[in-house]
C-alpha cells in the first residue's frame, strides 16, 4: 500500500524540481541563443570571444578594463573636483568628490563596448544613465566620457533605446509615464539581452530549432534565413543596422529588423547614403557607407562577409585580412599592388595600413586628465583606397626595418 503512495509523490517532486527554461523577452518565436549550442557548439564557443558578443556586459571587476587600485583609479577635472573609481561592499562605484567631500556616487551596472573603449551605465529605478568616466584602451586609463562637460562630473546623461539597439539584442521599453515630450524612457530591467546574440543576426529560431531537433538528419536549414540566401543589398542591410551611423531618422525599432528585410523600412536614408563621397562620412559608425564608396565594392560583388567572419575573433590579424585582399588582387588579374616590388614579402602581411588606415573620428575625442584637452580617437576607415600619407608611413617604417636588419 505504501508503494502506491510513494510513486505518485516521486513524480510530483520531480516535476517541482524541474526548472522551466526562462521565456525569451522577445516572444515565443525566439528560442534563446543557448539553444543553438545543441547543434552549433563550435560556432557558439568561438563567438563568445568576439566584440559583438561583448558589446554589452554586466559590469564587474572582469568586464571593466580600468583600474580600481589607488594611484590609477582617479580622473582629476581641476584642483577641487575629481572622480574616483572605488570598490565598495555592494559593488563598484564612480564617486565624485568636490573639495574632498563626496557629492555623488553611482554604481557600475552595465559595460558598453570592449575593443577600443568602454563606457558604463547605471540604473536608477527603471531609467538608465551613463557614468561620467569611460576607459580607453589606447591610453590605458580613465577619461571623461565622450561629449561630456570637461568642467563637471556629469551623472545625468540618460540613455535611450537607440543606444541599446546597437549594443544589445533587446530591451523592453515601458509605457510612457505622463505622455509628455519631456518624459524620459523607462525600461524593464529583466528584459535586457546582453550583447549581440545569435538571433539578433539570424532571426527568431524557435521553429528552426524545433524542426531540426525533430528531424536531425535534415541538413538544409529550415525556418531560418541563411546568410547565403540573401541578396547583396540584404546582406549589407544586416550589418548596416548598427554600422551605418546614428544620423538617420528611426522609423521603427531596429529590434524588429529581421534578415531579409530592407533597412529603409526602419531607417530613413541619410543625405549622403547614395553619394560616392567618403569625405562626408565619419570613420566611427559609418562603415557600411564607407565601404560602399570604395572602388573595390563598386567594381565587385563583395559584401561585409568577404572580409569579416563575425563568428571568430580576428582582430589585429593583418596577415589574414591581407590574404583576403589578395584573393581578388592578383598579378593574374592585373590589379596587384604596384608597390609590391619595393615592399617585398611584407606585402603578404599588411595591405591594411596602406589602404584602410586609421583615421581620427570627428564625433568622438578622448579628453586627457585635468587639461580640458582632447586627443584623436582613431578608427580604421572602411573606404578602401590609395592613401599617399599612409603609404609613405609604411615605406618609412620599411626603411627603418631594413636598416636594423642589415646591421
Amino acid at each position: 500500500m505504501g508503494l502506491v503512495f510513494i510513486i505518485p509523490l516521486i513524480f510530483i517532486f520531480s516535476q517541482c524540481l524541474t526548472v522551466a527554461p526562462k521565456p525569451d523577452p522577445r516572444g515565443d518565436i525566439f528560442a534563446g541563443s543557448t539553444t543553438c549550442i545543441q547543434c552549433h557548439k563550435d560556432v557558439y564557443d568561438s563567438y563568445l570571444h568576439t566584440a559583438h558578443f561583448s558589446a554589452t556586459r554586466l559590469a564587474d571587476i572582469h568586464s571593466i578594463g580600468g583600474s580600481f587600485e589607488p594611484g590609477h583609479n582617479e580622473f582629476t577635472f581641476n584642483k577641487d573636483l575629481k572622480v574616483v573609481m572605488e570598490k565598495r561592499k555592494d559593488g563598484l562605484y564612480q564617486v565624485a568628490y568636490f573639495k574632498g567631500k563626496e557629492v555623488k556616487a553611482e554604481r557600475f551596472d552595465i559595460t558598453f563596448g570592449s575593443v577600443k573603449a568602454e563606457s558604463y551605465l547605471y540604473w536608477k529605478g527603471n531609467q538608465i544613465f551613463q557614468l561620467p568616466m569611460s576607459y580607453f584602451h589606447a591610453l590605458n586609463g580613465w577619461t571623461n566620457s565622450p561629449g561630456f562637460d570637461s568642467t563637471a562630473a556629469n551623472f545625468s546623461r540618460i540613455i535611450g533605446r537607440r543606444c541599446f539597439e546597437c549594443h544589445s539584442s533587446y530591451i523592453k521599453e515601458l509605457p510612457s509615464q505622463n505622455q509628455s515630450l519631456a518624459d524620459q524612457p523607462n525600461f524593464d530591467k529583466n528584459s535586457l539581452i546582453l550583447g549581440i546574440d545569435c538571433e539578433r543576426c539570424h532571426g527568431p529560431g524557435t521553429n528552426h530549432v524545433n524542426y531540426h531537433l525533430a528531424y536531425p538528419d535534415e541538413k538544409k536549414a529550415k525556418y531560418m534565413a541563411t546568410y547565403s540566401s540573401l541578396s547583396r543589398s540584404q546582406k549589407m542591410d544586416m550589418c548596416a543596422v548598427c554600422h551605418s551611423g546614428n544620423k538617420s531618422q528611426i522609423i521603427r525599432s531596429l529590434f524588429a529588423f529581421k534578415p531579409g528585410r530592407n533597412l529603409s523600412d526602419f531607417k530613413e536614408p541619410t543625405l549622403y547614403q547614395n553619394v560616392v563621397d567618403s569625405t562626408k562620412l565619419d570613420v566611427h559608425g559609418n562603415q557600411s557607407q564607407l565601404l560602399a564608396t570604395s572602388k573595390c565594392f563598386i567594381n565587385s560583388s563583395m559584401d561585409c562577409s568577404t572580409c569579416h567572419n563575425v563568428h571568430v575573433n580576428e582582430r589585429q590579424n593583418l596577415a589574414l585580412y591581407s590574404q583576403r585582399c589578395m584573393n581578388c588582387h592578383t598579378t593574374a588579374n592585373h590589379n596587384f599592388c604596384k608597390m609590391a616590388p619595393t615592399i617585398g614579402a611584407m606585402i603578404k602581411s599588411n595591405c591594411i595600413d596602406c589602404h584602410m588606415p586609421a583615421r581620427s573620428s570627428n564625433v568622438i575625442a578622448i579628453e586627457t586628465e585635468g587639461k580640458g584637452r582632447s586627443v584623436p580617437y582613431f578608427v580604421r576607415t572602411h573606404h578602401i583606397a590609395v592613401y599617399a600619407d599612409a603609404s609613405q608611413a609604411v615605406m618609412n617604417n620599411l626603411k627603418k626595418y631594413n636598416k636594423l636588419t642589415s646591421r
